[in-house]
């Protein structure tokens, strides 16, 4: 099960973001597409069997399907195909040979809390400042 090894990745990712940036992530976003070699339900699994001995204990993964997107050089149009077992434009049947969506295994955001901007601003209201 080599999804155990991703999501240990991406743990591993998300915690040097949060220790750079002194944050604490909250949740990590991840584009997955059909083609990626990974199933979504195992990665989703391993991760949470993973997060519990990380960094981020109650980071959130959240799973963005991408959609396997051809190009079809004789209709000249981008389209899915009929399956990924079968790269032929559904229109015309012309072999599909380029790949323009869902290879994807991307971390593209991670959210954050920022401890250190919510206890700055709690000792700034006014109100704090009135009570020094």
């Amino acid at each position: 099960m080599h999804e155990l090894s991703i999501a240990l990745s991406i743990l591993d990712l998300a915690a040097e973001e949060s220790e750079r940036r002194g944050v604490d992530i909250s949740a990590i976003h991840l584009r997955l597409g059909p083609l990626s070699g990974v199933d979504e339900r195992a990665l989703d699994s391993a991760f949470e069997l993973a997060r519990e001995h990380s960094n981020t204990p109650t980071a959130r993964l959240v799973i963005e399907l991408v959609p396997l997107i051809v190009h079809c050089p004789q209709c000249n149009c981008s389209r899915k195909p009929l399956s990924i077992q079968h790269l032929v434009c559904p229109v015309c049947g012309s072999p599909t040979p380029e790949i323009l969506s869902g290879r994807e295994l991307q971390v593209f955001a991670l959210e954050v809390i920022d401890e250190r901007s919510q206890n700055s601003s709690r000792g700034s209201s006014p109100e704090c400042a009135q009570a020094q």
